[in-house]
């Protein structure tokens, strides 16, 4: 089994029931086990500023699925709740469900990029990764630990704890 981290988010159409359905649909999904959740946080949108905070988490889930079928299983869930693709990268979504890593590979294709290009650069990102795998070594050696210690918190605040 392979350990995977997953980012969620959501700005749009009750994000904390969002999150929450999706954690449910992360734990009936086969081939994983939902092994770690993070607070809930509240987050300032990346992009466009006229959109509505967002709420973020990460999870931790074991599977013995591909990362591509990682990846399709979490663009279903994105579907199911109304994801629509559109071209504004940093626009509002319902849900937006990453692979941040998997294991220690590195992978870059077109559909997948492992680890997240974002994933140092992101408050949001990385205090709940932080909080769940605080000891965690990056493929390239970055520590999370000293990670999450140096980057700004630009306003992040912890909303709640999922579980």
């Amino acid at each position: 089994m392979a350990l995977a981290y997953i980012g969620l988010g959501s700005n749009l159409a009750d994000p904390q029931a969002q999150i929450a359905a999706a954690l449910a649909e992360l734990e009936q999904l086969e081939h994983c086990l939902l092994s770690q959740v993070s607070s809930l946080y509240f987050s300032r949108p990346m992009g466009p500023q006229d959109q509505p905070d967002y709420m973020n988490a990460v999870v931790a889930i074991e599977t013995s699925l591909s990362p591509i079928k990682l990846l399709d299983q979490l663009q279903a869930i994105e579907n199911n709740a109304g994801r629509e693709r559109k071209d504004n990268r940093w626009g509002a979504r319902i849900l937006d469900l990453d692979i941040l890593l998997y294991d220690q590979q590195l992978i870059n294709t077109e559909r997948l990029i492992i680890p997240h290009y974002g994933l140092k650069l992101r408050e949001f990102v990385l205090l709940p990764l932080a909080e769940i795998a605080n000891e965690l070594i990056l493929p390239d050696g970055d520590s999370v630990k000293a990670l999450a210690q140096q980057i700004e918190k630009n306003g992040l605040k912890v909303h709640s704890k999922l579980r």
